[in-house]
């Protein structure tokens, strides 16, 4: 069924920029958690001495690119509700999302804990026994220091989640009597929308992520952002957007150090992440809409490399760490190690009908 908010001829073709975004967002991770090691304000599965230029990528990156992750799967689900029923997309849905959460919960996030249980508190058991320990320990769900943890795949939950919530708005909309044109919204109307996230924030907040909000973004991405002329607006006013984006992230790293949670820093913080969105999108639409050999092939794959990247950064990080000390020695091993050890794993699983299934690789 047609959104009636959206032109009826709107272009549906494939909008290459999101794909180029979301897989270069994706590689972003592995400098994002092999940073993390050394982060100085917050623990890891393996943890080293803490380096404030480190930190600082950590600062620039961490608030805004997991909201853009769900802002272009809000825009990619209104692109495929364009061409599946309900159903198939629920189908689609538990096969992409919930069966990869579940086999990967299983499979891959109790070697993050193993070595953290190494690492941090000692341990000397086998896997298996520590295998028991990960489905009964249960603190913060952070598992940094062993114990049970979604992982990075929570992403993945959540986006399952608000994909079952979202479809049912959806429906609903639709079903009803309003009538939403978002096409004539100029760029400068867009900006207070942080606002509706914001609101959002304290809805399901489960240990600084919160359900709420990234439900919002999604939506967001699905009524509003996936619009031709808002996007094409976004491009024109690209580097307003980037400067107001990249001054925030500055103060960002300057205050960083002193503040403390509040409301001030909660606004100031959801109109970084708002301004980030809407920047890339509009740099994404002018600078990433080209298709070659290499954004074909890591379009294909930024989806298993997000399930396998931080195991592998994690196993390499460990034993990197019994081989030197020099910090520098040790991120470059463990981001091309880990690199290299990722994509191993795609090109493997890809070949084996039973690991396609297992994490949604498409063939």
């Amino acid at each position: 069924m047609e959104s009636c908010f959206i032109n009826k001829n709107v272009d549906t073709m494939r909008k290459y920029f999101l794909d180029n975004l979301r897989w270069i967002l994706v590689l972003l991770l592995f400098p994002f958690h092999t940073f993390r090691i050394y982060s100085t304000f917050e623990n890891f599965y393996i943890h080293g001495p803490p380096n404030l230029i480190l930190t600082g990528f950590i600062i620039f990156i961490g608030p805004w690119f997991m909201a853009l992750l769900f802002v272009i799967a809000g825009i990619s689900a209104y692109h495929s509700l364009q061409k599946r029923n309900s159903k198939e997309f629920l189908k689609e849905r538990v096969f992409r999302l919930f069966v990869p959460f579940v086999s990967g919960l299983i499979l891959l996030i109790p070697i993050q804990t193993f070595f953290a249980e190494k690492f941090h508190n000692g341990f000397t058991g086998s896997y298996f026994s520590q295998l028991i320990t990960f489905f009964t320990k249960f603190g913060d769900l952070s598992g940094y220091t062993g114990g049970f943890t979604p992982g990075h795949l929570w992403f993945i939950l959540y986006l399952f989640l608000i994909s079952l919530i979202a479809l049912a708005i959806i429906r609903l909309y639709e079903n009803s009597s309003w009538n939403l044109n978002f096409n004539k919204t100029s760029t400068i109307k867009l900006i207070p929308l942080f606002l509706i996230f914001l609101i959002m924030e304290p809805i399901l907040d489960i240990g600084g992520k919160s359900l709420g909000a990234f439900l919002a973004l999604f939506l967001l991405g699905y009524f509003l952002l996936s619009s031709d002329k808002i996007q094409g607006n976004l491009e024109k006013n690209k580097w307003y957007l980037t400067s107001i984006f990249l001054i925030c992230s500055v103060i960002t790293l300057l205050i960083f150090p002193y503040w403390n949670t509040g409301i001030f820093i909660d606004c100031f913080l959801a109109f970084l992440i708002w301004m980030a969105i809407l920047s890339l999108i509009g740099l994404g639409k002018k600078y990433l809409s080209f298709h070659n050999k290499w954004s074909e092939y890591f379009t294909k794959a930024s989806y298993p490399i997000f399930i396998f990247h931080q195991t592998w950064i994690v196993v390499v990080a460990y034993y990197t760490f019994l081989f030197t000390s020099s910090l520098i020695l040790q991120v470059i091993i463990i981001l091309f190690g880990s690199f290299i050890l990722t994509i191993i794993s795609y090109e493997i699983s890809k070949r084996i009908k039973l690991t396609r299934f297992l994490f949604g690789i498409k063939e």
